[in-house]
C-alpha cells in the first residue's frame, strides 16, 4: 500500500495531494473532537490504572526479571517516543502561538499573555497527553504479552474485548493498517529530517541541498539504524539511546546557562502553573472546539500524529517493560518522559520568545523566510559557541532519529514475522527483515525528498491517526477488562497463553 500510494504521488502528484488533502480534512472535520476526547480519556484512564489494584501487577509475572534497568529503560523510552519532533517544534512551534496567538487565548500578539499562552501549549502539545496516547496501548500489550500470553501484535489487547474479531484475517489487517501509518508517517519524518540536516550542513561545511547530498545523509541514517536494531536491544538500542539522552541534557543545560535563564525560569514557571490549572478546561475545550481552523491545525493535528505512531511504537514499548509493575510503566513511559517535555519544551521555547524580543523578531524573521527548520539555528546564532553547538545540534538531530528508528524497526520487523519472543530474547525478528525494512523506509524518504510527493505522503502519514484512533480505544477498553480481571489473575496467568481471562488457558490460534 505504501509503495502504491507514493508511485500514485509521482505519477500525478496534484490530484492524488488533492484527495489526501480531503480524506485528511473530511477526517479532521468528522472526527477532531473524537481525537481530542479519545486522547483526553487516555489521561484519566491511566490516572485510574495508576492508583487503582491494577497499578501493582507486575509485567510477566511475579517472577518476571527485567531486560533493562531503570536508567536504560527511561532512555530507551525517551528516544523511542521523541525522534526528532522537539529538536525543531521546541523553538518554532512558540514562535507561532507567541506572534498570532487564536481568539480563544485572550492574548494579543507578542504580549505577555501571548508568551504564557505558547509555552503551556507546548506543554500541552508535548508533555502529559501525547504520552498518556502512548502508554495506554502499550500497557495493555505487555499485559497481554506477558501475563496472558497474546502473540506479539495489536490483536493480542484487543483480542481481550474483541474476541474471534482480533483473530486470523482481523488480526493481519490491524497491524497491516497500523504498520502503514507508521512506516508512511516515520518515512515523511526521515525526509525532513535529511533536508534539515542538510540545510544545517550547508551552514556549518557549505555544502549545496540537492538529491544527491540527502541521497547521502538519508543512507548514512538508515545504515546506522539498522546496524543498531540488528545489533540487539543490548547493544545498539541502549547504547545509542543512553548517548541520545546525553546529548539531550548537554543541549538543554548549554540554552538554560547560555540564554536567557532567569527570563526562562521566570516565564516557565509561571506556565507550567498556568497549564496545570487550565489543563482540564482546556482538554474539554479542544474536545469542544473539534472544529475551530487553530484547534485543527495544531492541538488536533499532533493528537493523530501521536495516535498515528502510537500502535506500533506501543509493541516495542510494552515488550521492553518486562519485569517492572504497572505502576512504574506509568511512571517511566507517561511521568518521567513528559516531565523531560516540559523542560525541553520550557527552555528551549521560553529562550527562542525571550531572545525574539531582545533581538528585534530576528528569530520570527527566519521563521517567516526559511520555515520551521530555520527557528533552532537563528536560536543559536543568538547564542556564543554558535559553530559548536550547530554541530552538535546536528548530531544530536541525527543520533535521535536513529534511536526513535531502530526500535521501530525492531518492532516492525517482529509483527512481519508474527513472532513470539521469550523475553531474554534481545535481538527480535532477523536481519532481513530489518535490512527491507530499513531500506524502504529510507528509499521513500529520499525520493520524496527529491519530488514534489513530500507533501503528499506527509499528508498521508496524517490519515494514520483514525485507525490509531480506534486501537486506542480498544486498548483502552482491554486495560477497563484488565481491571476487573483483577491483580491476582494477571499476576498468575501463564505465557502458554490465554484465550479470554476468564477462561482456562487455550492455545493461542496466532501461535
Amino acid at each position: 500500500m505504501l509503495v502504491l500510494a507514493l508511485c500514485a504521488s509521482l505519477i500525478d502528484f496534484r490530484d492524488f495531494l488533492a484527495a489526501a488533502t480531503a480524506a485528511n480534512d473530511w477526517i479532521l472535520a468528522h472526527f477532531g473532537g473524537l481525537f481530542s476526547l479519545a486522547s483526553f480519556a487516555a489521561v484519566l484512564l491511566i490516572a485510574f490504572v495508576f492508583f487503582s489494584p491494577l497499578g501493582k501487577v507486575r509485567i510477566g509475572g511475579e517472577e518476571a526479571v527485567p531486560v533493562l534497568n531503570r536508567w536504560n529503560w527511561f532512555a530507551v523510552t525517551l528516544c523511542t517516543t521523541i525522534a526528532t519532533g522537539i529538536l525543531f517544534w521546541g523553538t518554532a512551534e512558540p514562535l507561532f502561538h507567541f506572534n498570532d496567538p487564536p481568539a480563544f487565548a485572550h492574548a494579543a500578539g507578542r504580549s505577555a499573555g501571548a508568551e504564557t499562552f505558547a509555552l503551556s501549549t507546548l506543554y500541552m502539545h508535548w508533555s502529559i497527553t501525547p504520552y498518556a496516547i502512548y502508554a495506554a496501548p502499550a500497557l495493555a500489550f505487555a499485559l497481554a504479552y506477558y501475563n496472558l500470553g497474546k502473540p506479539y501484535s495489536l490483536s493480542g489487547p484487543l483480542s481481550v474485548v474483541m474476541g474471534g474479531a482480533a483473530r486470523g484475517p482481523g488480526a493481519a489487517a490491524i497491524d497491516a493498517i497500523a504498520l502503514f501509518a507508521l512506516v508512511a508517517g516515520v518515512a515523511a519524518s526521515l525526509g525532513a529530517g535529511v533536508m534539515t540536516l542538510v540545510d544545517g550542513l550547508g551552514r556549518v561545511i557549505g555544502i549545496h541541498d540537492g538529491a544527491a547530498p540527502r541521497l547521502v545523509v538519508t543512507g548514512i541514517i538508515v545504515a546506522t539504524y539498522v546496524a543498531s536494531s540488528v545489533s540487539g536491544l543490548q547493544k545498539g538500542i541502549k547504547f545509542l539511546s543512553d548517548v541520545n539522552v546525553r546529548f539531550f541534557a548537554v543541549l538543554v543545560l548549554f540554552v538554560l546557562i547560555a540564554g536567557p535563564t532567569f527570563a526562562i525560569l521566570t516565564h516557565g514557571a509561571q506556565s507550567v502553573v498556568y497549564y496545570l490549572k487550565e489543563f482540564l478546561p482546556w482538554s474539554v475545550g479542544a474536545i469542544e472546539r473539534g472544529d475551530d481552523q487553530w484547534t485543527r491545525d495544531w492541538t488536533i493535528y499532533y493528537f493523530a500524529n501521536w495516535l498515528a505512531w502510537a500502535p506500533i511504537t506501543a509493541l516495542f514499548l510494552g515488550r521492553i517493560s518486562v519485569g517492572y509493575t504497572a505502576r512504574e510503566f506509568i511512571i517511566f513511559n507517561m511521568a518521567l518522559p513528559a516531565l523531560f517535555g516540559v523542560v525541553w519544551m520550557t527552555v528551549f521555547g521560553g529562550a527562542a520568545i525571550s531572545l525574539d524580543l531582545s533581538h528585534h523578531g530576528a528569530l520570527t524573521e527566519a521563521l517567516d523566510q526559511r520555515g520551521p527548520k530555520a527557528a533552532a539555528y537563528a536560536l543559536f546564532k543568538a547564542l556564543p559557541f554558535t559553530s559548536l553547538v550547530t554541530f552538535g545540534f546536528l548530531f544530536t538531530t541525527f543520533i535521535s532519529f536513529v534511536t526513535a528508528m531502530d526500535s521501530n524497526t525492531h518492532s516492525i520487523a517482529s509483527v512481519c514475522l508474527k513472532a513470539r519472543r521469550q523475553i531474554d530474547d534481545s535481538r527480535g525478528a532477523g536481519l532481513w527483515i530489518k535490512i527491507f525494512w530499513g531500506v524502504l523506509i529510507g528509499g521513500v524518504a529520499w525520493v520524496m525528498t527529491s519530488t514534489n510527493g513530500v507533501a503528499g505522503v506527509r499528508m498521508l502519514s496524517n490519515l494514520g491517526g483514525l485507525p490509531g484512533l480506534l486501537i486506542l480505544i480498544g486498548c483502552g477498553a482491554a486495560l477497563v477488562r484488565f481491571a476487573l480481571i483483577g491483580p491476582d489473575r494477571l499476576n498468575g496467568a501463564s505465557r502458554a497463553g490465554e484465550d479470554d481471562p476468564a477462561k482456562p488457558a487455550e492455545p493461542s490460534p496466532a501461535e
